[in-house]
Formats: C-alpha cells, sequence, structure tokens
C-alpha cells in the first residue's frame, strides 16, 4: 500500500475534517499506543498502520 492510498482511504473513513486530527490524536493500541502520525514519522510500514487503525476503529472487513 502506497502512503497515497492509505490517506485516501483514512479520509474516506474519518471524512476530511476529522482525519488529520485522528491522526494526529489518537492513540492506537496496536501501534505501540502511538499515534498514527507517529507511526508513520517512526517508518512503520503504511499496511501495519492501516491494519492497526482498522482493528481499533472495528472497521469492517469490506471497507479494509
Amino acid at each position: 500500500m502506497r502512503l497515497t492510498e492509505f490517506w485516501e482511504r483514512m479520509e474516506a473513513h474519518f471524512g476530511a475534517a476529522h482525519v488529520e486530527s485522528f491522526a494526529i490524536d489518537h492513540i492506537v493500541t496496536g501501534l505501540g499506543d502511538r499515534t498514527v502520525r507517529q507511526a508513520l514519522a517512526d517508518g512503520e510500514d503504511v499496511k501495519t498502520v492501516w491494519r492497526a487503525v482498522c482493528a481499533d476503529q472495528e472497521i469492517p472487513t469490506s471497507l479494509r
């Protein structure tokens, strides 16, 4: 998964107005208690981040 696709999926799920707030403020347990932005800055694989967000937010399999 490319970073652009990741952000497209994030925006589709959270909406343009809330995606950045979620990425900066929400701690995702599956990312070692980091935010999305922290995990990406630390070099975490984009697909791993997306899967952790999906699990954390209980995004249906059909939208993953």
